[in-house]
């Protein structure tokens, strides 16, 4: 099944921009995913081909029409999910990306100017997704980010099936340092365990590292993890043993 893709963008140029090139680019020319970047601007209805007018309300820049842009969603075949890339949205993990990839595909509206009118998303079942805690221009490279988080689990597109079991997120902890050679570099070496052939070392020393890079640069992921640690089966919190 080849996983497809709708982009729905006032800049359809900027696609497959980035995606065309490494693995996300070899997984495209060989059909492993599809792409079909649709302008919006073809969906208006007027000889300006307006799609966005001022705020009600008042307020600075314009915002993007809801009968245009439904009138583009409309026209994509397909039960795929309809996600809109936007800093209101939910933040993107990757379980919701390993959840996405394992699907048909996506359709993606990429949002610009001061945001989308609201009633779309009351009207239209659109996921509202962000990548960050930042702005950027527009949806799109928004939109370029998640596809690449998604292509890469297709099947076949990376070389070995389980290059991103241990990868970071994955288990819910930063992924451990990484080493190649040269031995020695500058005056600092390759720490002797990961030279030492100890399968059995390598694995927890990998762990360790992984659980105190999280703890330090990422304290938010590492309480996560830490309380799904202490969840028993039913989902309630185990009790400490001298309680």
């Amino acid at each position: 099944m080849t996983f497809a893709t709708t982009i729905l963008t006032l800049y359809p140029e900027m696609f497959p921009g980035p995606l065309g090139a490494s693995i996300a680019g070899r997984a495209l020319r060989e059909g492993r995913w599809a792409l079909e970047a649709m302008q919006i601007r073809d969906f208006a209805t007027d000889k300006h081909r307006s799609v966005d007018d001022t705020p009600a309300g008042g307020g600075a820049g314009m915002v993007m029409r809801a009968d245009v842009i439904a009138a583009a969603l409309d026209s994509v075949a397909g039960a795929r999910p309809v996600l809109a890339m936007t800093p209101r949205g939910t933040p993107l993990t990757q379980a919701r990306v390993r959840a996405l990839a394992a699907g048909p595909g996506v359709t993606i509206l990429c949002g610009r100017f001061e945001g989308i009118d609201e009633r779309l998303f009351e009207a239209r079942q659109i996921e509202q997704v962000s990548v960050g805690d930042y702005i950027l221009s527009g949806g799109e490279m928004a939109a370029l980010t998640l596809l690449d988080a998604c292509i890469r689990l297709l099947p076949g597109v990376m070389g070995a099936a389980s290059s991103g079991d241990d990868e970071s997120f994955e288990t819910g902890l930063l992924e451990y340092p990484q080493y190649t050679r040269p031995v020695e570099w500058e005056g600092r070496t390759i720490p002797e365990v990961l030279r030492s052939g100890d399968h059995a070392r390598i694995a927890a020393w990998r762990k360790q590292q992984a659980e105190v890079d999280t703890r330090s640069r990422r304290p938010d992921l590492w309480e996560r993890h830490e309380d799904a640690r202490v969840q028993s089966p039913s989902g309630a919190r185990r009790q400490n043993r001298n309680e």
